[in-house]
């Protein structure tokens, strides 16, 4: 057996990065930038007004406080560029600045005076400068800037960016299609009436909820038998279907069905691991197909198989994706933990953020690889080192969201 840590290595380096693909900046959402993204043009693209109100000169600021200056146009958002003669002009917010405006005052720091001809001057009641409320060319982002870095997961906020210059198309990692394939005879993947030792199949259906939240498309679903032919024919499929993560289900134990280990043999995989010092999740098994395709076999239990996915599965998505390994979060334990030395544990726990800021950690009540419904009460998981017998409250362990996060969290030095 190998480690928990060992077995996130040996995953990491055998998952290459997946070639890129030029997409539309829409279908590229939740896609990983495989190149950094420059800014073909600046925003703003011109120097536009940040306020409603008058567009001035610098003749107008050197006048005397309180002269009437005359105000003649008005220039909204959309018309094209003029020169600002003589007179003042109106301006509404975005408009860009006519051609000899040195500053915008806003519409209530003056007071506009109608003569009976109708013709309006406009009187400062506030202290004007020069360049004030004016939106520069390029101030937000200068043309030729990278905006975005390569490794970036394309997020709404990104795609506004991306809408605001223009850019249409990006250069994203493809997308990793992955297939399901879950063992047992004793499986029920509808809302039939279960026979005599029966189950319903929930691994199934939580792998094809999962596994798209991590960066892959589900391209193959099946349930299959307790059948060495059978699983070596689904993977078959997968391979052909251009599966490059195969995540199976079930029968990698040591028992009279647990087929899995002689199937891959039989299709001439490279069974890199089988049997880690970890709980839930001991049997996990860890293989590369002669095709290249990723093979994780992982048990049947319920926790056994999210742990699997949410840790190797994940950690194979990462690295193709060209994602750095997951950085966990640390938060302080809320009550003493005991366990056995030897065996690193995945527990399910709830995380939360105390008033001062602090991020706390309450390791949950069944933690039976069997067990669902405290893992629908979970937000984290918790990892407890292998060599550690007794876990303090106070202790402060690395943790992981329940679902891996879109949202990359920087580590903030204790010093900063």
């Amino acid at each position: 057996m190998i480690s928990f840590e060992q077995a996130l290595a040996a995953v990491r380096q055998r998952a290459g990065p997946q070639p890129d693909v030029l997409l539309a900046a829409d279908a590229a959402l939740g896609h990983v930038l495989a190149e950094d993204c420059i800014a073909t043009e600046s925003l703003p693209g011109f120097d536009n007004a940040a306020m409603d109100g008058f567009a001035l000169s610098a003749a107008h600021l050197a006048l005397p406080p309180g002269t009437p200056i005359a105000l003649h146009g008005v220039q909204a958002a959309g018309d094209a560029r003029f020169t600002l003669g003589a007179a003042a002009c109106r301006i509404m917010t975005g408009a860009v600045v006519p051609e000899g405006t040195a500053t915008v005052v806003p519409v209530e720091d003056a007071t506009v005076q109608t003569a009976a001809d109708g013709s309006q001057t406009v009187v400062l009641t506030a202290p004007a400068s020069a360049g004030m409320h004016i939106r520069r060319a390029g101030e937000d982002v200068p043309a030729g800037t990278a905006v975005l870095a390569a490794g970036t997961r394309l997020l709404p906020q990104h795609r506004m960016l991306l809408a605001a210059l223009g850019i249409s198309e990006v250069r994203v990692r493809a997308p990793v299609l992955a297939a399901v394939l879950c063992t047992g005879a004793e499986l029920v993947d509808d809302h039939a009436a279960l026979d005599d030792g029966q189950i319903r199949n929930s691994n199934g259906p939580y792998l094809r909820a999962a596994l798209p939240a991590m960066g892959a498309t589900v391209a193959l679903y099946r349930r299959l038998p307790d059948s060495s032919t059978a699983y070596v024919e689904a993977v078959r499929a997968a391979e052909q279907a251009g599966c490059r993560i195969i995540v199976s289900t079930g029968a990698v134990s040591m028992g009279v069905h647990d087929f899995v280990p002689d199937a891959l043999r039989a299709l001439g995989a490279e069974v890199v691991f089988h049997k880690l010092q970890m709980r839930p999740g001991k049997p996990t098994l860890f293989a590369v197909l002669p095709s290249g395709a990723l093979l994780f076999g992982l048990p049947g239990n319920p926790m056994s198989c999210a742990v699997g996915a949410r840790f190797f599965v994940q950690a194979a998505l990462r690295q193709m994706q060209g994602l750095p390994p997951e950085r966990p979060l640390r938060a302080v334990l809320q009550a003493p933990v005991r366990k056995k030395p030897g065996w690193t544990l995945i527990q399910k726990a709830a995380l939360a953020v105390s008033d001062d800021a602090q991020l706390q950690l309450r390791v949950l009540a069944g933690q039976e690889s069997f067990r669902i419904q405290p893992f629908a009460q979970a937000n984290a998981w918790a990892v407890l080192p292998e060599s550690d017998t007794a876990l303090e409250a106070g202790r402060v362990l690395a943790c992981y969201p329940l679902q891996p996060a879109l949202v990359e969290w920087p580590c903030v030095p204790v010093s900063a």
